[in-house]
């Protein structure tokens, strides 16, 4: 399918004006680097993700748009093909990789990876050259009222290459499959490594049926990668505490608009303001991923919960 996906980007980027401009504006990103406790992060400034990072998702404002990932409402120009037997993929016209896609629901339904993991590891299968990732409905989806997962160019997030050593502790292991904690403080990981599709699901369900619900909500709060590496599938979980840190809506100086997603855990963080990318320090970012991930103690409590239920 990489082909296929490769087609389709040189497509839209030759027919669809605005995705053109945006990846053009792409190349020309400012990025720099920080480290926090031994983990690199990356920060881009990228003007055009403003959309999503100041998208707002209270039901009010989700129930007076459109929804722009309906099949009916897609600009004219956008293209896509159709993966599985309900998805398609389309070009994501506001990228921030390389190659960057959305791949919708064709059916509104509300933004759920329970019953839907198994397909984000179908589409990492097919997609080789890309990592797949979900953002949760309080968790970074700028359509948490619509089904989607995104894909981007793999080799891009700083993760895919610190994983490997940050692996710190054995939750649960069988035959086909690993579930680690990983030692990436203060962001909270749980990372699954299987040589199977289904071992890998039976991991992901014992994390989800242990991590809290909050009251109100249908889905516990989460972000998550998926990727193949040498015939295994590699799953990265981010249990969350808080949609956007206080710098979010605080006023003056200390304001940043960054609302974390699946990307920024990954190790890019995306700064739509040049103001807040010129800023932003190690201690901003460690600040942030504090306030959004578990507190250490609740992460050990998630992960006694999951050995108990195993």
């Amino acid at each position: 399918m990489n082909k296929e996906l490769q087609n389709l980007l040189n497509e839209q980027l030759t027919s669809w004006e605005m995705a053109q401009k945006n990846y053009d504006a792409l190349k020309r990103v400012r990025v720099k680097e920080v480290e926090v406790n031994g983990c690199l992060y990356k920060v881009q400034f990228n003007p055009a993700r403003i959309v999503s990072s100041a998208a707002k998702v209270d039901s009010k404002s989700i129930q007076e748009r459109k929804c722009f990932l309906c099949p009916d409402h897609l600009p004219p120009m956008q293209k896509g093909i159709p993966f599985g037997d309900h998805y398609q993929i389309l070009v994501n016209p506001f990228p921030i990789f390389p190659s960057h896609l959305t791949v919708p629901e064709l059916q509104h339904v509300d933004q759920r990876i329970l019953y839907r993991f198994a397909d984000m590891l179908d589409l990492a299968d097919c997609a080789e050259d890309y990592i797949v990732f979900y953002n949760g409905p309080q968790c970074g989806a700028s359509a948490p009222d619509h089904m989607h997962f995104q894909a981007g160019s793999k080799g891009f997030l700083p993760i895919e290459q610190e994983w490997k050593e940050k692996r710190a502790e054995k939750i649960i292991t069988n035959e086909a499959a690993t579930l680690w904690a990983l030692d990436d403080s203060p962001r909270t990981t749980l990372l699954i490594e299987s040589e199977s599709k289904e071992a890998a699901v039976t991991l992901f369900n014992a994390v989800y049926g242990a991590m809290n619900l909050k009251s109100g909500e249908e889905e516990p709060m989460i972000n998550v990668l998926a990727w193949k590496e040498r015939g295994k599938q590699i799953v990265c979980i981010f249990p969350r505490a808080r949609h956007r840190p206080a710098c979010y809506m605080a006023q003056g100086d200390t304001n940043i608009l960054i609302s974390p997603a699946s990307v920024d855990m990954g190790g890019v963080f995306i700064t739509p303001l040049e103001k807040d990318f010129e800023k932003i320090t190690a201690n901003d970012i460690a600040d942030i991923l504090s306030e959004v991930c578990l507190k250490p103690a609740d992460f050990r409590a998630l992960i006694e919960r999951i050995k108990q239920r195993s």
